[in-house]
């Protein structure tokens, strides 16, 4: 079943980031795009900086601390309410997926299990909520081989403990390269 058939309350306005010739580029889906990638670039130079600094046990402190506040400065600047979501996850608190967003990542999963290929993997759509319309759209994150060190099924005794001692509810290990490991996940009201 398609997920736009399981998403009764939601209008889909796109189906992927790719659009064919005839389609116009949607403004909405170029601008989440562009916050995405500036989100992931950021996250990415300082959980870089830190693993080399000190590590992978250096990594989750960036993921605790810096990831939630980079969310933060691009929400507060855009205009966007900006996040992370996954199936399987660390910090329950701030990233546990609402119903939709858990519908679009099995859909993720089984697009994946399918053969499709992570890297570009995107959905978008306009959906009624209380407040009324609002423009959702999630990219899905692949597990690169970094993440392994703190997502694999091999995980060091010393990231585990680390990991155990700010996550207690953790749930986001045993991922393999390509899974797909999350996904960003954006929202505006129109």
């Amino acid at each position: 079943m398609k997920l736009i058939a399981r998403l009764t309350a939601a209008t889909a306005i796109l189906a992927t980031t790719t659009l064919s010739a005839e389609t116009a580029p949607n403004p909405n889906v170029e601008e989440a795009k562009g916050i995405i990638k500036e989100f992931a670039t950021t996250l990415q130079g300082e959980l870089q900086a830190a693993i080399k600094e000190g590590g992978p046990t250096n990594a989750i402190a960036v993921c605790q601390d810096r990831a939630p506040a980079i969310a933060t400065d691009l929400s507060e600047r855009s205009g966007w309410q900006v996040g992370r979501t996954s199936l399987k996850t660390r910090n329950t608190a701030d990233n546990t997926p609402d119903a939709w967003e858990q519908e679009v990542l099995v859909d993720f999963d089984a697009r994946r299990a399918a053969g499709e290929d992570v890297q570009p993997m995107a959905y978008a759509a306009v959906v009624e909520t209380a407040d009324g319309k609002t423009f959702r759209f999630m990219k899905a994150i692949p597990t690169g081989e970094v993440c392994l060190a703190c997502h694999g099924s091999d995980i060091t005794p010393e990231v585990a403990a680390a990991i155990d001692e700010r996550y207690p509810e953790d749930t986001a290990r045993g991922y393999s390269l390509g899974d797909v490991r999350g996904a960003f996940t954006l929202s505006k009201p129109l």
